[in-house]
């Protein structure tokens, strides 16, 4: 009879599934980096530019996903976001060099801040501040 009891009660919960929000999950495995330094043309966790970064850690993530190499390439999959339509994980992007050239990408967090690569390492950075602000290209969703 407890066996009886025990197949019921807790049968059920093998069937529910864990849902991930990988978004949120992306931004989190981002943030295990924070002052990893700065390292140009830097992959790995001993140093990372701002693309590398993100290239890494869409891989790393539950996501598994395979990402270009570069900034520039990396604004060309998935969708276009409107900066108010901003999710946890999206890919956000700026112009740090040449006005209007993507030259910088980084992972948004979810609360006005993303998680990026700057001069001083991995960073969490708040995008309205002026700097930012005015160097904003645009963003993308390339998971759901």
């Amino acid at each position: 009879m407890l066996a009886l009891f025990v197949a019921f009660t807790f049968g059920h919960a093998s069937n529910a599934k864990a849902s991930v929000n990988y978004g949120e999950e992306v931004s989190q495995v981002a943030k295990r980096y924070l002052n990893t330094p700065y390292k140009w043309g830097g992959t790995t966790p001993k140093g990372f530019d701002a693309s590398g970064f993100t290239q890494y850690v869409y891989k790393k993530a539950a996501t598994k996903k395979e990402i270009p190499r570069t900034s520039t390439l990396q604004y060309k999959e998935g969708k276009s976001i409107k900066q108010k339509q901003l999710n946890q994980g999206d890919l956000v992007f700026y112009a740090t060099g040449k006005k209007g050239v993507i030259s910088f990408v980084a992972i948004y967090n979810g609360d006005g801040t993303f998680t990026g690569v700057t001069m001083d390492g991995v960073k969490v950075v708040k995008m309205n501040g002026k700097y930012w602000k005015d160097r904003y290209i645009g963003a993308k969703r390339i998971i759901k």
